[in-house]
């Protein structure tokens, strides 16, 4: 079977809202008890995947990016999957709201982990310290640029005494959102937050998880990439980059789901508060979820009425990975 599957982003600051937004009714923020709802009621339960993915495997995600700058207008409605990239995605693209659904429920709880970091981290720098725990440095700090940042990381040693605050601190801020996570969520992010703790920057998506392939980029490697032609649009690549998600987390704008893409509840629950707002998907980073749905098999036709729920027009994007070759790729979404 050929496996092709796709690749394809009260207010805190007006400095980050995008200036343009189609004819909708999206909130530009949610409350706390909002996101939490949204939570809850669009999730499915926790499913099952082979592999941790604690970080991406994807380097040449960014590829894509400069065509959807062309293409994409701010302010719209941004699906994804998986960890990380997203975030990338997000500052690009500058979403009215953002979803980010997996069936894994430890996706959901790291995303949660990374929206307490953000919060508690007004710098990148202390992003990546706290992330990191690796105690800053007088010359840790935001004006050595990413690169520089991720080699001053390296020449600090890991610090348990800064991983235990850390790890309180987030699951502080989870408890004062009052978001109602289980003794066995709790423990998820804690899990989470080791992984990152013990791998360090160089984590891959080898550490602690099997993997299909070794040929894998290393979390330096996923952030300082670019797209080919010189430009990285990482999160983290700049100031701006890193302000705007961070101000969409606090405006509980980038929702985590669990979720299946075949499943019976998720993406049809999103596709019927998009379309009682009288918004559409702008773009859907869809990673290589196809390929695990192909091969279930008969959960092939429930997939494709689920994208076929989710309201589009004619310039809604599907951000494709092609297997074969790493090469990312855009296509219209509709479902095939």
């Amino acid at each position: 079977m050929k496996s092709t599957v796709a690749l394809l982003a009260v207010l805190l600051s007006l400095a980050f809202v995008p200036a343009y937004f189609a004819a909708d009714t999206l909130p530009l923020q949610l409350s706390d008890a909002e996101f939490w709802k949204m939570i809850e009621d669009f999730s499915e339960s926790d499913g099952d995947f082979p592999y941790e993915n604690f970080v991406s495997n994807e380097i040449k995600y960014q590829t894509v990016i400069p065509e959807l700058k062309r293409t994409i207008q701010p302010g719209g409605v941004y699906l994804g999957v998986a960890p990380e990239q997203n975030f990338t995605y997000a500052a690009v693209l500058q979403p009215k709201i953002s979803f980010i659904v997996d069936i894994r429920r430890q996706n959901m709880l790291e995303l949660l982990m990374y929206k307490a970091l953000f919060e508690m981290s007004p710098t990148r720098a202390e992003f990546l310290s706290n992330l990191f725990s690796r105690p800053r440095t007088a010359e840790l700090t935001d004006s050595l640029g990413l690169e520089g940042m991720f080699n001053a990381l390296e020449d600090i040693r890991p610090s348990s005494a800064m991983h235990d605050k850390t790890l309180q601190s987030i699951k502080d801020n989870l408890k004062q959102h009052q978001y109602k996570l289980s003794g066995k969520d709790l423990s998820g992010v804690t899990k989470v937050f080791d992984a990152f703790y013990r791998g360090g920057p160089r984590m891959d998506y080898r550490f602690a998880s099997a993997t299909p392939t070794q040929n894998v980029p290393s979390f330096v490697s996923l952030m300082t990439t670019d797209d080919r032609t010189g430009t990285n649009w990482n999160f983290l690549a700049t100031k701006a980059a890193y302000d705007r998600v961070r101000d969409m987390q606090r405006r509980n704008v980038i929702v985590p789901l669990v979720g299946d893409f075949a499943g019976p509840k998720t993406l049809r629950a999103v596709a019927s508060y998009l379309k009682r707002n009288s918004a559409v998907v702008s773009v859907f980073y869809i990673s290589n979820v196809e390929y695990y749905v192909q091969m279930k098999g008969k959960d092939w036709a429930s997939y494709q009425q689920n994208l076929a729920a989710l309201p589009t027009d004619s310039s809604s994007t599907f951000i494709r990975w092609v297997s074969s070759t790493g090469i990312t790729s855009l296509e219209p979404m509709k479902p095939r």
